[in-house]
C-alpha cells in the first residue's frame, strides 16, 4: 500500500517539493539581504535602544522612526508580497487532499484495491498518513523558511500578531495545512467527486479561518489598554511588536476627539510649540495585545486547527468503513 500510494501521489509530493525549492531560491537570498541591511542600516541597534518599556522618550521615538522608515522604503514590498504566501496552506487542501479519496471513488479505483485482500480501514489509513505526513513535512519546512524570513519586516512593520503577518509565520502554518488537507479529505468522502469536494474544502476553510481570525484572535486573552497624553515628551515604544485593537483621542472629559490614530505633540509641555494640540488635557487611549504574546497565540490557534484536523480524518476513516461501496 505504501508503494502504491506514492505511485498514484508521486506527482503532487514532486510538485510539493519544486515550490518549496522555488520558495528557497526566492527566499533565502532576498532574506540574507534583509537581515544584512536591518544591522548595517543601524535598525536593529535603533530599535534594541527603545528598550521594552511601554513609552519611552518621543525625541528616541522619532529617531528610530525616520530609520525604521528608510528601511521599510527598501524593503516594506518584500513584506507585502510575502502575504500571498498566506494561500499555501489551501492549495495543499484543494491539490493534496480533496482528490486523495474523491478520485479514487469518482474513477472505481478502490474497487481494485479492495478485491485483493486490502480492508478499506487499510487503505483509507495507508493513503491518510502518507498524505498527512508529507503535509506535516512540508508545512514544517515551509514555515520555519517564512518566519526567519520575516524576521527583520516584523520588527520594522505591522506587529507580527496583526492579520495575515501571524498567518504565514510562526507555527500556524502547520496547523492550517493539516486543517485543509483534512478537511479535503473528508470533503473526498462526502461528495465522492473531485471538483465538488474541492469546492467544499474551498469554502469550509474560508469559512472557519476568517471568523477565527478576525473575532478569535483579538480575543484569545484580555487587551491591555495604555493611555498617555497628547502633549508629553514621551511616546508608544515602536519596538515592542504591541498589536493595536483600537486607539483614539480623546478630551479631558472623555469624549472621543478623533479616531482610529494617535497624537503626539512634542517638545515637552512647557514648550510654547505645544499650543494647540487637541486642547489642554487630551490623552490618547490605545487597547492593544502585547507583542510577547505571539507564541501563546500561535499555539493556541495551532492546537485548534491541530485538534479539527484530526476530528476531521477520524470522520473521514469512519465514512471509509461504513458508508463507501
Amino acid at each position: 500500500m505504501i508503494w502504491l500510494t506514492w505511485r498514484q501521489h508521486r506527482k503532487q509530493m514532486l510538485a510539493a517539493l519544486i515550490g518549496l525549492a522555488v520558495l528557497l531560491a526566492v527566499l533565502i537570498p532576498t532574506g540574507l539581504k534583509m537581515h544584512h541591511a536591518f544591522t548595517d542600516m543601524g535598525t536593529e541597534r535603533c530599535l534594541n535602544g527603545l528598550g521594552d518599556g511601554s513609552l519611552v522618550g518621543a525625541g528616541k521615538v522619532s529617531e528610530c522612526q525616520s530609520v525604521v522608515d528608510r528601511f521599510q522604503r527598501a524593503y516594506g514590498d518584500y513584506g507585502r508580497a510575502a502575504l500571498l504566501l498566506i494561500f499555501v496552506p489551501l492549495l495543499a487542501g484543494l491539490f493534496w487532499g480533496a482528490p486523495l479519496v474523491a478520485r479514487e471513488i469518482e474513477s472505481g479505483t478502490h474497487r481494485l484495491v479492495w478485491t485483493q485482500g486490502v480492508t478499506r480501514a487499510r487503505w483509507g489509513a495507508v493513503k491518510i498518513a502518507a498524505i498527512t505526513v508529507a503535509a506535516l513535512l512540508f508545512a514544517i519546512g515551509y514555515a520555519a523558511l517564512v518566519s526567519w524570513w520575516m524576521g527583520p519586516l516584523n520588527r520594522t512593520g505591522t506587529s507580527r500578531l496583526e492579520f495575515l503577518s501571524f498567518d504565514v509565520q510562526g507555527i500556524a502554518p502547520i496547523g492550517y495545512t493539516l486543517f485543509a488537507v483534512a478537511l479535503g479529505i473528508f470533503a473526498g468522502t462526502v461528495t465522492r467527486k473531485v471538483m465538488p469536494a474541492m469546492a467544499m474544502t474551498l469554502v469550509g476553510f474560508v469559512v472557519l479561518r476568517i471568523p477565527l481570525a478576525v473575532l478569535g484572535r483579538p480575543n484569545f486573552q484580555g487587551a491591555k489598554d495604555l493611555k498617555y497624553p497628547v502633549v508629553s515628551d514621551t511616546a508608544p515604544n515602536i519596538g515592542n511588536g504591541n498589536w493595536v485593537i483600537s486607539d483614539g483621542v480623546y478630551d479631558r472629559a472623555g469624549s472621543l476627539l478623533a479616531g482610529d490614530t494617535q497624537a503626539v505633540c512634542w517638545p515637552p509641555p512647557d514648550s510654547p510649540d505645544a499650543d494647540g494640540c487637541y486642547g489642554a488635557g487630551a490623552y490618547n487611549l490605545v487597547s492593544y495585545q502585547p507583542g510577547d504574546r505571539f507564541w501563546p497565540f500561535q499555539y493556541l490557534e495551532t492546537g485548534v486547527y491541530v485538534l479539527l484536523a484530526a476530528g476531521l480524518l477520524y470522520l473521514a476513516i469512519r465514512r471509509l468503513q461504513r458508508q463507501m461501496t
